[in-house]
């Protein structure tokens, strides 16, 4: 969505003036970051031109326990893991 701002407006401006703050419940409104291009910003950070303004959740699974859960469910079989779809005479990894 792309949002035109004054000179000198913020990011917590910014998102307020979007109304992309009042589609969310107020618990998830407590718990979100903000970042601009992927680097986390507070939120009287000042908007330059041709800002990405970003709102980061907190992750609800650790990705580690997730990756975990997933192998485990997929078993150590041969056509399971990274390299799996190995060319034919190709080195192990690869």
């Amino acid at each position: 969505m792309a949002l035109t701002v004054e000179d000198g407006c913020t990011v917590g401006q910014a998102l307020q003036s979007s109304g992309v703050l009042a589609e969310l419940p107020v618990p998830d409104l407590l718990d979100l970051s903000c970042g601009v291009w992927g680097r986390k910003v507070p939120p009287d950070h000042l908007v330059q031109a041709n800002d990405r303004i970003e709102l980061y959740r907190p992750l609800t699974v650790d990705p580690k326990v997730a990756r975990r859960e997933r192998f485990a469910r997929q078993g150590a079989k041969k056509a399971a893991g990274l390299f799996a779809k190995r060319r034919a005479g190709a080195k192990a990894g690869y």
